[in-house]
């Protein structure tokens, strides 16, 4: 079965701005990583769940002050112990895409160990194996 897509929404403010006057990376980063941790975590023990890699994390369009601005997220593959998420980052009311690319999670223990999470995810419609083959393509 095919995991949930989470949406996560921002507000872009002076804070988030970069020298250009267009949302930072860093911030953007930031809100990416946090809106993959939410889908991972919709599968699992949040507390187990680590962030290894950031995979083709591209901008395709800058994003001005006061746009408002949603990240799509879900699971889209899952091994023993690791969990990959791609995220996709529209403006609120559009569909053109502004952002987008992969993190992989690990499951771990207390001490920060490799664990198995029990999370089966079998891509199997024309869009996942879509997704997985760009997947492949940036991280060779």
């Amino acid at each position: 079965t095919r995991p949930p897509t989470h949406i996560v929404t921002r507000l872009v403010k002076g804070e988030d701005l970069n020298h250009h006057g267009t949302l930072f990376a860093g911030r953007n980063a930031e809100w990416f990583v946090e809106s993959g941790f939410i889908a991972a975590a919709g599968l699992t023990n949040p507390q187990n769940i680590v962030c290894v890699n950031i995979h083709g994390l591209v901008f395709k369009k800058p994003v001005p002050s006061g746009s408002i601005i949603r990240y799509e997220s879900r699971i889209v593959r899952t091994g023993r112990t690791s969990l990959l998420a791609y995220i996709r980052v529209f403006l609120q009311n559009d569909s053109r895409l502004l952002v987008d690319g992969f993190l992989t999670f690990v499951h771990v223990d207390r001490e920060d160990r490799p664990i198995p999470h029990g999370v089966v995810v079998i891509p199997e419609d024309p869009e996942d194996l879509s997704i997985l083959e760009r997947f492949r393509t940036i991280s060779r």
